[in-house]
């Protein structure tokens, strides 16, 4: 079988802050029927090795980036993990990149060094494995191409983007002690607006680019988008794809979730049990005449948050409400803490995240609300349509590849699952609330794009497949 190594930063059910951890934890199981075996390598965080238990050391440096480190071979839910144990540059309280003050000052040398590794592992090989195909991961994991462009080694590399808002930057007095080739300093290489970029390092490397659903590929060569890197995304066209994430449906199955009462596309009885115990949970008003609407989101300006009071002041009106999960910016949270004030069982609020939670929320919701400016892919209107729980979502991304938004042409069609808006500000998010709550009232055709998300294939299969393909590819090459 044919060896695919996989480096990022995260992956569930190790290490999760965002959407990037279910991506790496899901696709080695998925290409397991596609021919190719995935190892996934991350930073040993603490714990980390606890939770693989039984491991092999298979690749030791004694001075890798400031200390030894050691290279564990382990498994977990059936992955092969190879866990990267460097007590210098990961064994400190806090999460992957922040800690109780803030981000740690040395991230870019933390992840060069798993590139580094990664990069070394692809070269010699750990113990008698070595891959194929390296996959690297956003900026965390950009690097691993670019090393191994930089060595000569004839390894092919892919570099997927997950958000392409983060991007690695730092100043050039780093370039020294990431290790990177003074002569590659230009804009042409890893050099971006008078800094190093290890983002830019690994796209203009890698043998080919992904991003997480084709219509962000597209956007990404656009300037609103591209977020200063545009340029590169164009001249990297003939290598970019677009693959659409998907959601790992044993996980998110409402037919067997241990966080909610059953229910399927076509027995909703436990949809409605779901939806009464949500709104005891959230201390919200029993007796809504319109949609609950949810929100599982981090607090940001690119989720859309500040266009929350459009939203609420509408779907209120509508005799609906909504209930929100999650954490982020002050401003943000302060804003959120306000409306439920304002909107006393109507809007309720829980600053913070809680996995099982979220699960109850698009079992119990009839509506999930993502108004992001920017969405690469998003997996939380993926999660409500598993669920029955509709989504509303801005047309940017993969919101827009994976919704079919209401309009006249499909719900003739029998094809509509959700509401899609443009433009992305107040009065299109209201517009789209007041759409959302009068498809709400009309039982027959909100039936009808309840069974017919939930009926959707949302798996990895398709992915999985495309994802195996270009490894072929570049193999071929």
């Amino acid at each position: 079988m044919k060896q695919v190594l996989s480096v990022a930063s995260e992956a569930v059910p190790l290490v999760k802050t965002g959407g990037l951890a279910d991506v790496v934890g899901a696709l080695p199981s998925a290409l397991a029927g596609q021919g190719w075996q995935m190892r996934v390598m991350l930073p040993a965080y603490p714990g980390l090795l606890a939770a693989l238990g039984k491991t092999e050391i298979v690749w030791q440096d004694g001075a890798l980036f400031g200390g030894p480190a050691a290279l564990h071979l382990g498994k977990h839910g059936g992955v092969e993990v190879l866990a990267l144990e460097a007590a210098h540059l990961y064994d400190r309280e806090g999460g992957p990149y922040a800690g109780p003050h803030g981000d740690y000052w040395d991230n870019a040398e933390r992840f060069a060094a798993l590139c580094w590794a990664a990069a070394a592992v692809a070269r010699d090989g750990a113990g008698d494995w070595r891959p194929d195909v390296v996959h690297a991961h956003d900026w965390q994991g950009a690097l691993a191409p670019a090393y191994l462009r930089y060595w000569g080694t004839n390894v092919p590399t892919v570099l997927t983007i997950h958000n392409i808002a983060f991007q690695g930057r730092v100043g050039t007095d780093k370039i020294g002690a990431l290790r990177l080739p003074y002569e590659a300093c230009h804009p042409g290489g890893y050099e971006f607006w008078g800094d190093v970029s290890m983002l830019k390092a690994g796209l203009t490397t890698a043998d080919a680019i992904t991003t997480v659903s084709p219509r962000y590929a597209e956007e990404l060569m656009r300037a609103e988008y591209g977020q200063g890197l545009e340029g590169v995304m164009v001249a990297r066209a003939g290598a970019l794809t677009g693959i659409l994430n998907g959601i790992d449906d044993t996980v998110w199955n409402p037919e067997a979730d241990p966080e909610c009462a059953p229910f399927s596309a076509t027995k909703q009885a436990g949809k409605a049990k779901n939806r009464k115990a949500l709104l005891e949970e959230f201390q919200m008003d029993p007796e809504l005449s319109g949609p609950l609407m949810v929100l599982v989101s981090r607090l940001t300006p690119q989720k859309g948050i500040d266009l929350l009071p459009a939203a609420a002041e509408a779907l209120v009106e509508a005799g609906g409400g909504l209930a929100l999960l999650g954490s982020g910016d002050l401003w943000a949270e302060d804003m959120v803490r306000g409306l439920a004030a304002r909107f006393p069982g109507r809007v309720s609020v829980k600053i913070g995240y809680d996995e099982g939670l979220s699960h109850r929320m698009f079992a119990g919701g009839d509506a999930v609300l993502v108004p992001s400016r920017f969405e690469p892919c998003g997996l939380t209107q993926l999660y409500g349509l598993r669920y029955g729980c509709v989504p509303l979502v801005a047309a940017v991304g993969g919101l827009a590849d994976t919704v079919i938004g209401a309009t006249p042409a499909t719900l003739a069609a029998n094809a509509a699952t959700g509401v899609v808006f443009h433009p992305v500000d107040a009065l299109g998010l209201r517009q789209a609330v007041r759409q959302l709550c009068a498809l709400y009232a009309d039982r027959k055709t909100w039936g009808a794009m309840v069974r017919r998300g939930m009926k959707a294939d949302l798996g990895w299969g398709a992915s999985a497949a495309r994802y195996a393909a270009l490894y072929d590819r570049l193999l071929a090459a």
